[in-house]
């Protein structure tokens, strides 16, 4: 019954998002790939901003219910059909009425199985569509046959873009890029490794004076200028390929992008994707919560393993779901990596123990390898074991609910609902 109500209205919704459309005709910019889409989306948003009447997906809303609702301008309603009722209400409402409609929409486009893109492409045409990366093991692999099945999944945005539109790729991703050989769209490309359109160069640290990491600072070289951009809050390079998809597509738009760099300067920053956190007795957290991938866990190593810490580096690692039969061998391949980089591991989950299996083959000291099934049990245990100047750096996929550990070490923990990822009563009851 609760599934039958469930297609009633998300039929409903959609039906409605469909006509919301057509009267007010916004132009869409779509954001689709297995890593980094929110933080793209919502950079985005930071740098059309100063420039349009704009309107983003709510947090990490990009399914078949999540997209209407940004369309129509309504919140989530869970388990509540008072919510619901309201949501449908309001649709109505706006088709009958004309109310101050945005002019670009800024939608996250996912997929969690086979046809879920292409099945939002049937009613969604970007007139910007955007891809982040995929990487050789993508998240939700687990419900498709194969890597090449979630690549195809993905190029089904690309191929629904608009002839006059542009297609702005990831060209560090070797699968992204190809994407600019199936489809007949104007494409721009952005990157740090390879050659693009927009590049991110000069990437440096910054840090306070007592050596503690606070942010980030680069130059955004596009059409022969170099545009200096400051990143407070957040590090790694996953941060940095949000903000340059950003700046091609306010290239594509032709606006000022030394304007663009100052709202990057002020704007605010996703929650759980690699913020720079205080700790409890002069300690660093790097809080990347929000969810967990092969690829974008080797980044983040990557990142630790570059930043100075006069402390030790603890690493704190849940789980990465849905997986599939690529999961055992990916959390030991990581764990391997984790030697030499951190001086602390502490896994929470079943198939986190494969990263202390990992990572013990290659010679981590065994006694500082620390395995827990619940977060927040880790997070007690973290709490008594961090010392000044400590850095620690937690992840793990969002079933592992790994922000409770997040807040049982943060020094100002009264901040959480703003600071920290899945703080709704509907996530904080579960």
């Amino acid at each position: 019954m609760k599934n039958f109500l469930k297609n009633i209205v998300t039929y409903i919704l959609i039906t409605q998002s469909k006509l919301v459309l057509r009267k007010y005709k916004p132009k869409i910019v779509a954001v689709t790939g297995s890593v980094g889409k929110t933080s793209t989306k919502d950079a985005i948003y930071t740098a059309m901003l100063p420039f349009f009447y704009v309107r983003k997906s709510a947090k990490s809303y990009n399914s078949e219910i999540g997209i209407p609702l940004t369309v129509i301008g309504v919140p989530n309603g869970w388990n509540n059909y008072k919510i619901w009722i309201k949501n449908i209400l309001h649709g109505f409402y706006i088709l009958i009425f004309k109310e101050h409609y945005p002019e670009w929409l800024i939608l996250e486009i996912g997929a969690d199985r086979p046809g879920d893109i292409l099945s939002i492409t049937k009613w969604i045409k970007p007139d910007i569509s955007v891809v982040t990366r995929i990487g050789k093991v993508p998240v939700h692999v687990e419900f498709y046959k194969s890597v090449s099945e979630v690549v195809n999944e993905k190029m089904r945005l690309a191929q629904a873009t608009k002839k006059d539109g542009v297609l702005i790729l990831n060209s560090d991703d070797e699968d992204v890029i190809g994407f600019k050989d199936h489809c007949k769209t104007h494409v721009i490309s952005f990157g740090i490794e390879n050659p693009a359109n927009v590049v991110g160069s000069n990437i440096n640290f910054s840090y306070d004076k007592n050596d503690k990491v606070t942010g980030m600072n680069m130059k955004v070289d596009v059409s022969g200028s170099s545009i200096p951009v400051k990143l407070s809050g957040v590090l790694g390079r996953q941060q940095i390929y949000p903000v340059l998809a950003a700046f091609a597509v306010t290239y594509f738009l032709k606006l000022n992008l030394l304007q663009v760099s100052e709202s990057f300067e002020e704007g605010e920053v996703s929650p759980g994707r690699m913020n720079v956190i205080d700790g409890i007795k002069k300690s660093t957290i790097i809080d990347d919560t929000y969810n967990s991938s092969p690829v974008a866990l080797e980044e983040a190593i990557k990142t630790i393993e570059a930043t100075v810490c006069k402390g030790k580096k603890i690493a704190v690692l849940g789980d990465m779901l849905e997986l599939g039969k690529f999961s055992g061998a990916e959390h030991i391949r990581i764990g391997e990596a984790l030697v030499g980089k951190f001086d602390i591991l502490v896994t929470v989950g079943i198939r986190a123990k494969n990263y202390a299996e990992g990572a013990i083959e290659k010679g981590f000291k065994k006694r500082s390898v620390v395995c827990f099934d619940d977060s927040s049990e880790a997070g007690d245990f973290v709490k008594e074991i961090i010392k000044k100047d400590d850095l620690i750096f937690v992840k793990g996929s969002q079933g592992m609910r790994m922000e409770r550990v997040v807040e049982r070490v943060m020094l100002n923990p009264e901040f959480k609902k703003d600071l920290l990822v899945r703080q709704d009563e509907e996530w904080l009851s579960r």
